[in-house]
């Protein structure tokens, strides 16, 4: 992988750390840059393989959000609009130009918030393994699907999805359960402005089929595409096709961006921290 910019972000007491690849330099440097966000108890690390890929085509930034990983838990639950005005804070002070969010599973909600809240700053917006099916949304039949999937993924993808649910934690895994159900995304995903790709792993028991049409169909602006024989972990297992279906989803969809000059920032929101990973 390309040399990676650790940055540590802090925001109203709370932690973001993201990880920023370089793209390629050169005309490329217009494109819109990807920010990845993981689900509930991962981190980034699942997400690496396919910041790797899509480094090739613009910058990549992976955001670990507060509470999961290493980071400081935080006292209170935070709901999806918390972290949703966390990661548009985040972007901001770290003078990250309007990009394409991406998110994963439970992450889906955090960017589609985020999407809503940043009209200007988001250009397009990728669901990978969208949660929660709104014909399922009891523990047990999430229980039951991520069992299934379990069964399906491959031991290295079990491995890291497990040892990240450790570092998270059982305390703020299940605080953040209830926000992940409680979430309207079929609404939500109504309201956004900006093009939209529904993504997910043929054989995905989380993200059905029926679910992931529907979304793409009420978008103002959406359609989707799966990865054959695939699972819920889709970005782990196949982060080559993932990475060359939104970038073709960014091609389409959305002209190159025109070079932003920088701002002086009009506040002091947050502290940030740089180093290298």
């Amino acid at each position: 992988m390309p040399s990676t910019l650790l940055r540590t972000v802090q925001i109203r007491g709370y932690t973001i750390t993201v990880r920023t690849t370089p793209g390629p330099a050169g005309p490329a440097r217009s494109r819109s840059p990807y920010v990845l966000v993981h689900g509930l108890g991962m981190t980034h690390r699942y997400l690496d393989r396919l910041r790797a890929e899509l480094a090739s085509d613009a910058d990549v930034h992976a955001v670990d959000l507060p509470g999961y990983g290493r980071d400081p838990r935080p006292r209170t639950r935070l709901g999806i609009e918390d972290h949703a005005a966390l990661i548009v804070e985040a972007l901001d002070l770290l003078g990250i130009p309007p990009c394409i969010l991406v998110g994963h599973s439970m992450g889906v909600q955090f960017v589609t918030a985020a999407g809503l809240r940043a009209l200007t700053s988001v250009r397009g917006v990728v669901l990978m393994g969208p949660v929660v099916d709104r014909r399922r949304r009891t523990v047990l039949q999430q229980a039951a699907s991520l069992g299934r999937d379990t069964l399906r993924e491959s031991a290295g993808a079990n491995l890291m999805v497990f040892a990240d649910y450790l570092r998270t934690g059982l305390r703020w895994y299940v605080r953040q359960l209830g926000p992940m159900l409680e979430y309207p995304l079929e609404r939500a995903v109504e309201r956004l402005e900006c093009p939209v790709l529904v993504l997910r792993g043929s054989r995905d028991p989380v993200a059905r089929r029926r679910w992931c049409h529907e979304l793409a169909d009420r978008a103002q602006d959406g359609f989707c595409v799966e990865i054959d024989g695939e699972q819920h972990v889709v970005q782990h297992s196949a982060a080559d096709r993932v990475a060359a279906e939104i970038v073709a989803f960014a091609r389409r969809r959305l002209p190159v961006a025109e070079p932003i000059l920088p701002e002086a920032s009009g506040g002091t929101r947050g502290k940030l921290e740089d180093r290298s990973a």
